[in-house]
């Protein structure tokens, strides 16, 4: 639960940093993976998730400069990760300069609904997990390997331990 600013920005840069290894492992090639002919490809997915950032959290008023949600999905996976990294600087130090704790109390019309802003903050949180783990199946299937996010992925507990756990 948000309660202050901090709780927020303390568990943003946690699921960033994330967020960011994720998208830095990403290559070109990789970009065009499905799971099926219909479905969103992880390109499609990684720039999501930055899209996101500005759309989401520009709804409640918060003033900053980040990537459009109608921005047209870049063919580098590293114009993917950068774009995120400026958005996500950018939506931070706004919060840090535009906000204070009774800010996360205040009520916004978001897609229908009332949220307070703690809840927005914590959907992008959400929604940002849920589809990185989209994302790491993806990745798998595209012969890449996976960073460990909440702990270490496969490969580095071979690296480490020489044998990753059943």
């Amino acid at each position: 639960m948000i309660r202050k600013l901090d709780d927020f920005l303390t568990n943003w840069q946690h699921e960033s940093d994330s967020t960011l290894k994720i998208l830095n492992t990403l290559t070109d090639e990789s970009l065009h993976q499905k799971v099926y002919e219909e479905g969103r490809s992880l390109g499609r997915l990684a720039w999501h998730i930055v899209v996101t950032i500005h759309e989401m959290i520009g709804q409640t008023g918060l003033q900053f400069t980040a990537t459009s949600h109608d921005a047209p999905l870049p063919e580098h996976a590293k114009t993917i990760a950068d774009e995120y990294k400026k958005s996500s600087d950018a939506m931070v130090q706004a919060i840090k300069e535009q906000w204070t704790d009774e800010s996360l109390q205040e009520k916004k019309d978001m897609y229908g609904e009332t949220w307070s802003v703690a809840t927005i903050l914590q959907i992008l949180v959400s929604h940002q997990i849920h589809h990185r783990g989209q994302m790491t199946v993806l990745m798998r299937q595209a012969g890449l390997v996976v960073p460990g996010m909440y702990g270490p992925s496969k490969e580095e507990w071979l690296g480490f331990a020489g044998e990753a756990p059943e």
